[in-house]
């Protein structure tokens, strides 16, 4: 299935029935009095979250979505019915704003959330609703009221808690593929990722996190370039970021430093609340740099960074180090969502010095 993190839809919720002008007239009842119902409320626009989607494309060439109106009242004290309402499923972590205004209206965040997006339009009342004790013949009818009708562009984001950084052919759909259950395609050119992969990793029993395998960047990517501008959006709601860096690159001329200082710089253009997200650094492809060389490879490039954050050596080919840095996402993750309930504990499995 093609990815489609972007679309644009219109939609109508249903106008309410027109009131009706009505009297009784039976026989040996001179004087029936009105009786005109009232129109049926217009069909709502309602959005749920569906979380066994993770595209817009039912919403590409699927545009106008519109609820049915309300019935007309009739006589004999008879209110219209309600219109049908309509429910547009989308996946969790969709947002939606105004097409016109840019104002973001409402967001997706938890799986079986339903909102209304559109609400449908009144009945109108009919002449039964206009008696009184000087007007016992009303001839008076209001008709419905319209629907509400908008214009929206839906762009989705995917929740993850980590999401991974880097310049293409890193070794980030390799990662991905290596610690979790999602399965890239990988490839030794780089523009393997078109589109971003959601793999959950597992550290034990009803222990796991979420990892987000994202299109590599380039220099100018925040100003459109190469593939990775179209989805920083999709890490703006991880926890933590891993910028992953290749060690080893096919090209001797490369410089890996220059390289993961270009990523740092537009990410920083792209977003400042994004380049302040929680970034550890994981120097990858190990195995290709002989054992003498790599702890001297390694202070170098921090050295030359400048880095002062973790740093975390690991081969995801051979899977060597993976681990270690496994359980330290997973214990900041962890650490993170109990700090959002207000409480902060630690799991002792994964504290080195921790009693067994």
């Amino acid at each position: 299935m093609k990815f489609v993190d972007e679309a644009y839809i219109d939609i109508a919720a249903g106008d309410g029935g027109n009131g009706c002008v009505s009297f009784r007239h039976e026989k040996y009842k001179e004087f029936g009095g009105p009786n005109g119902g009232d129109g049926g409320r217009g069909g709502h626009v309602f959005a749920v979250a569906d979380p066994n989607l993770n595209t817009l494309v039912d919403y590409r060439y699927s545009r106008r979505h519109e609820a049915k109106r309300g019935e007309h009242g009739m006589g004999s004290d008879m209110f219209g019915a309600a219109g049908d309402d309509i429910t547009l499923k989308m996946p969790v972590g969709t947002i939606i704003t105004d097409a016109q205004t840019g104002q973001v209206l409402y967001e997706l965040l938890t799986p079986g959330e339903c909102i209304t997006i559109a609400k449908g339009g009144d009945g109108g009342f009919g002449n039964l609703r206009f008696k009184s004790a000087i007007n016992r013949a009303p001839r008076q009818k209001t008709p419905g009221w319209p629907g509400e009708r908008k214009s929206l562009k839906l762009e989705l984001k995917v929740l993850a808690d980590v999401g991974l950084l880097g310049m293409p052919n890193a070794g980030k759909s390799t990662f991905i593929a290596a610690v979790s259950n999602a399965r890239p395609k990988i490839a030794d050119y780089p523009f393997t990722t078109l589109h971003p992969n959601l793999g959950v990793v597992r550290v034990g029993p009803e222990q796991s996190f979420v990892v987000a395998d994202i299109p590599g960047l380039i220099e100018g990517a925040s100003e459109g370039a190469g593939l990775g501008h179209q989805f920083l959006r999709h890490l703006q709601r991880t926890r933590l970021l891993l910028h992953i860096v290749d060690l080893a690159p096919f090209d001797e001329a490369v410089d890996p430093v220059a390289q993961a200082k270009a990523i740092v710089g537009e990410l920083k253009k792209y977003d400042a609340q994004l380049y302040d997200k929680p970034r550890w650094l994981v120097l990858n492809k190990l195995d290709m740099v002989p054992a003498e060389e790599r702890a001297a490879k390694v202070k170098d490039f921090v050295k030359r960074f400048k880095w002062k954050g973790p740093v975390f050596e690991i081969s995801a080919l051979t899977r060597e180090g993976c681990e270690p840095l496994i359980k330290a996402i997973y214990q900041h993750v962890h650490d993170l969502q109990q700090a959002e309930h207000g409480v902060v504990e630690v799991d002792p499995r994964f504290v080195d010095d921790a009693p067994q």
